[in-house]
């Protein structure tokens, strides 16, 4: 497929773009303070706009990764509103060292 330049253009599947998180292979450091009205509140050491809270440690740590799925998509729409028109858009796996 080409548009009106005569550039070709590669159409990716939307399913194959999006960032699953269960399939990226990569550490990040969760930390989990004691919050003085009781449960917890999360964040990242390395992304610190990503935070949540919970009751339970397992709530905050559920929290937290529903907290990075929407940061993630939030950045992820509003970069495709800004994207140059042939930008070109690959999925690029993460494997932690």
């Amino acid at each position: 497929m080409s548009d009106h330049t005569g550039i070709a253009k590669r159409s990716i599947d939307a399913s194959v773009t999006r960032m699953q998180l269960d399939a990226l292979n990569l550490t990040l450091t969760a930390v989990f303070e004691p919050a003085p009205e009781g449960g917890y509140t999360c964040r990242f050491e390395e992304l610190p706009d990503v935070f949540s809270q919970g009751e339970t440690l397992e709530e905050a740590r559920a929290n937290l990764a529903d907290a990075l799925n929407l940061v993630l998509e939030y950045h992820r729409d509003e970069a495709r509103g800004r994207a140059v028109d042939g930008a070109l858009r690959e999925p690029l796996h993460l494997v932690g060292s």
